[in-house]
């Protein structure tokens, strides 16, 4: 049985605003109206989650803080559906405003990863109602609103993966907004390297790009964040959503925003298996090849 993909329908926030940008570029949004009215009209079209960002605090330029705490509270509570805030959260003070806000899941910018013993301390106090933002260049992590590096992706994750972190937010920057296809490679060896799920961003232009991820579904990308195509008719939310399968809302804070129920835990538990695994297959090929005369390997 094919896994369903939960899609998170994006609303981007800048002064006030629906935005989308092309390659996660700030000088590149264009307008799209009232931010409030996106998240309804996604609503009724079927959404379950909402990827909410604050484009202008992701660039160091301002926030939209207040609106953002208010469309959260609107949508989880008049709605039901739930909200992943996202967008300039890269110190205390951003990630206590925006756990405040009651958003079911929180999402550490790229550019908090610059501070990977803070990063870790988050992840340790609010569990599964954090996840990483992992944009990359290539195989370096790219803090939007940065010129610096965080570093190189690989060697970011393992630190991550030690601290406990809940799931990943996984952008192609050279394909966030640029509709032409996601980064399924990327995706694939992201989910191949961590014991948590992966949310796919970047790149969604068709409703085929919609079934190739879902096809990526039994290996950890259990979710994706839809936005360009939604707003330039591309398809629609409910056309995304047959290709996708079934949406589950879940719980605030619940650390699957895709697979439900015992299905998700399966696929969790099927990862995790071949993970440990293989990570035993290594110690025991490590240990033959340390107890081999002159360090050679054991025949």
């Amino acid at each position: 049985m094919t896994l369903p993909l939960q899609l998170l329908p994006a609303v981007d926030v800048a002064d006030g605003r629906s935005v989308r940008l092309t390659r996660g570029e700030a000088s590149s949004a264009c307008s799209f109206g009232d931010p409030m009215r996106a998240v309804a009209d996604f609503v009724e079209a079927g959404a379950a989650w909402i990827h909410l960002a604050d484009i202008d605090a992701a660039f160091g330029r301002g926030s939209n803080r207040a609106l953002l705490t208010e469309i959260v509270r609107e949508a989880q509570t008049r709605h039901g559906v739930r909200v992943e805030w996202s967008g300039g959260v890269r110190d205390e003070e951003s990630l206590l405003a925006a756990v405040a806000s009651g958003a079911a899941r929180v999402n550490l910018a790229t550019g908090a990863l610059a501070d990977l013993e803070w990063a870790a301390s988050a992840i340790e106090r609010f569990g599964s109602q954090v996840a990483a933002c992992l944009d990359v260049r290539g195989d370096v992590l790219a803090a939007r609103g940065e010129s610096a590096e965080v570093g190189r992706l690989w060697d970011v994750l393992p630190a991550l993966e030690e601290a406990g972190c809940a799931r990943y937010v996984v952008t192609d920057v050279a394909r966030d907004g640029a509709m032409n296809g996601p980064n399924t490679e990327l995706l694939r060896e992201v989910a191949a390297a961590a014991s948590a799920p992966v949310v796919a961003s970047g790149g969604v232009s068709s409703l085929q790009d919609i079934r190739s991820l879902r096809g990526l579904a039994a290996v950890g990308v259990d979710s994706a964040i839809v936005g360009k195509a939604l707003y330039e008719g591309a398809f629609t939310l409910a056309q995304a959503i047959e290709a996708a399968g079934e949406q589950n809302a879940g719980p605030a804070g619940c650390n699957s925003a895709g697979l439900a129920g015992d299905e998700g835990a399966k696929s969790a538990a099927d990862r995790e298996g071949r993970r440990s695994r293989e990570r035993g297959g290594q110690s025991a090929k490590g240990a033959a090849v340390a107890e081999a005369p002159g360090g050679g390997k054991n025949p």
